[in-house]
């Protein structure tokens, strides 16, 4: 029954256990709503949920709405499924629903209708009720079941609860139906704001909640539980990113060379995003996620959504998930006072005919952020903010506060951006424990190195014991590229029949890591630092197993329509070893060259990856 199920449904009864009706939650509080005669008369009210559990509501816990002929019961521990309410203004005639009846039946919305809700003490004339054609066997159901009154009617599309059945409700046509709608009035105000920010909804009834779910989803699949610590909270980012997601400027630009844990630090913060009693939605992209026909960032947010949506549906989420706008995300964050954030992390990577009319995409960027009260966070390299993030106009980005921007290092042509370099001697400290290092285990220099640290820690995991020595950066580098090739050669001889083993596995190792080697040489040519689909599926071929092993060592990731290594620094340094400097000396000095543009004045080359000659 998925939404519908009646395991979602409470019933409601007198202290004796007679029923009086039926119930659902509308939060994670335990707040039921029920229907005004289901609880009329009671001083205490006795709520039974499946399982045998049982709650035993006291005069102060219900809220009695009579002149809306509803009424709400605070509970505990009753395990059941809040339900998602409808958030839209009007029901359009011809809806199909179901209502539980002695048993789930369906019906259809024939329109408003003027209702009188016959209470105990009075009457109270109800304005805006719905009419429900249901045939004379339903309409005898809900006279005689005596559970119906207070159920839910849920629109068979969404699974969003419409309107709460009453059978007190007395219209011009006594064999329809009759519910009542949840309006945003009074009490009812905060349930349904507590439901829309906690239990999604998608279609027409679409939510807070369900943009939380979506970007939840657009950050990718959920990975294996880390053995590592949580990452160390950078105090500065911390900051800077509470006074930029308080304040105005829609831009704030991360700037740091590759491996000063760029990435890392934006996973910490849509991480804390996601946490806490106000989770806001946070859509995470790359650079390589972007497309040459983008016009804005709002293209790829859509994109990223739709996709979420895509495997929402799939998880058995009712109603169209794929209808979610970056506008429409926007909106309901912001209405929430929760703004949408995009995380841009790595904008060099897109595609190079979009870096080439850069100018044209910021501005629509820059535009659509202000005009849908959303933020965007991007990471990049100095290089690339020095030139991109001139395109904003003045007051589009944050200024960190003294001492965190550009300076002397990055230089001082840098437009406004928090700086990342290498950990404090505090935060190196707290790492190196975390990691179980020792401060003299690598060499002085890198011994605050974000990346290096890492990947030493992880080589140290997979030695059988202490091994003596203070390697640096390139040291480093050299076992973790080792560790990663003998582990991908480890899966793929697990999957090989026979099983290779010994030596065989050594050998196996080896070929890995020629490969390895080639596809950060391919990476150099046209494909701008990516591997294209093709070269990755011949250099770790699908049907033998190499493919699915690289990925799962997390050695190279997907990235846009091909793939890329996962750590940049670590790309860099492999792809040095199969640069020829001699030949690509001319073609970078060109890059920065003058390009004439159609009113004929000269502009810089947009910042993009350059090809670079073998």
């Amino acid at each position: 029954m998925g939404r519908g199920d009646l395991a979602t449904l409470v019933r409601i009864c007198d202290l004796a256990g007679r029923p009086r009706g039926t119930g659902f939650l509308a939060d994670h509080h335990g707040t039921v709503v029920t229907s005004h005669e289901a609880v009329d008369g009671l001083s205490r009210v006795l709520l039974r949920a499946p399982g045998d559990r049982s709650w035993l509501a006291e005069a102060e816990a219900v809220t009695s709405l009579p002149e809306r002929g509803l009424a709400l019961v605070r509970t505990e521990g009753l395990g059941v499924r809040p339900l998602p309410l409808a958030t839209r203004d009007r029901i359009e005639p011809g809806t199909y629903v179901r209502i539980a009846a002695q048993g789930w039946r369906e019906a259809r919305v024939l329109g408003p209708a003027a209702v009188t809700y016959v209470a105990t003490d009075r009457c109270h004339d109800l304005a805006e009720a719905l009419e429900l054609a249901i045939g004379t066997e339903g309409a005898e159901a809900l006279r005689l079941s005596g559970q119906a009154a207070g159920g839910p009617v849920l629109d068979t599309a969404t699974g969003t609860v419409l309107a709460v059945l009453g059978t007190a409700l007395h219209g011009r046509r006594k064999a329809a139906g009759y519910a009542v709608p949840l309006r945003p009035e009074g009490p009812l105000t905060a349930v349904l704001r507590r439901n829309a920010a906690t239990v999604p909804a998608y279609g027409p009834d679409l939510n807070l909640a369900g943009i939380l779910e979506l970007a939840a989803t657009s950050a990718g699949p959920v990975r294996e539980p880390d053995p590592w610590p949580d990452p160390v909270e950078r105090l500065q980012c911390v900051g800077e990113f509470t006074r930029f997601t308080a304040g105005d400027a829609p831009v704030l630009a991360l700037v740091g060379a590759p491996g000063t844990g760029r990435t890392t630090a934006l996973a910490a913060l849509c991480a804390r995003r996601a946490g806490g009693a106000a989770p806001a939605p946070t859509v995470r992209l790359r650079g390589a996620d972007l497309r040459a026909e983008d016009r804005s960032l709002a293209d790829a947010v859509g994109r990223a959504l739709h996709q979420a949506g895509r495997i929402v549906a799939a998880s058995g989420a009712l109603g169209d998930t794929t209808t979610a706008t970056p506008e429409r995300a926007a909106a309901l964050a912001h209405e929430a006072g929760r703004r949408l954030l995009v995380v841009l992390d790595g904008p060099e990577e897109m595609p190079p005919l979009l870096a080439h009319r850069l100018a044209d995409w910021t501005a629509a960027t820059e535009d659509w952020l202000r005009a849908h009260h959303a933020h965007l966070v991007t990471a990049c390299r100095p290089e690339h903010w020095e030139l991109a993030g001139a395109l904003y106009t003045p007051g589009a980005l944050h200024r960190p506060a003294a001492g965190q921007g550009p300076g002397p290092r990055l230089g001082e042509a840098v437009p406004a951006a928090l700086v990342l370099g290498p950990y404090s001697a505090t935060e190196a400290r707290a790492v190196r424990e975390g990691y179980g290092l020792r401060e003299t285990d690598l060499a002085e220099c890198d011994a605050r190195h974000p990346l290096a640290l890492r990947l030493l820690a992880e080589v140290r995991a997979a030695l059988p014991g202490h091994v003596p020595g203070r390697p640096g950066r390139e040291e480093i580098f050299t076992a973790y590229l080792d560790l990663m090739c003998l582990r991908i050669a480890v899966r793929i001889a697990a999957g090989s029949r026979p099983l290779v083993r010994g030596t065989a596995v050594r050998r196996l190792a080896a070929r890995v890591t020629g490969q390895v080697h080639e596809a950060a040489r391919r990476c150099l040519g046209p494909g701008h630092g990516v591997l294209d689909r093709a070269s990755f599926e011949q250099l770790f071929p699908w049907r033998d197993g190499w493919a699915s092993a690289v990925l799962t060592e997390g050695l190279l990731v997907p990235a846009g329509s091909g793939y890329r290594f996962a750590h940049e620094e670590l790309a860099d340094w492999v792809q040095a070893a199969h640069l020829d400097l001699d030949a690509a000396l001319p073609a970078l000095l060109s890059a920065g060259a003058a390009s004439p543009t159609p009113g004929g004045e000269d502009r810089p080359v947009p910042p993009g990856p350059s090809p670079h000659p073998l």
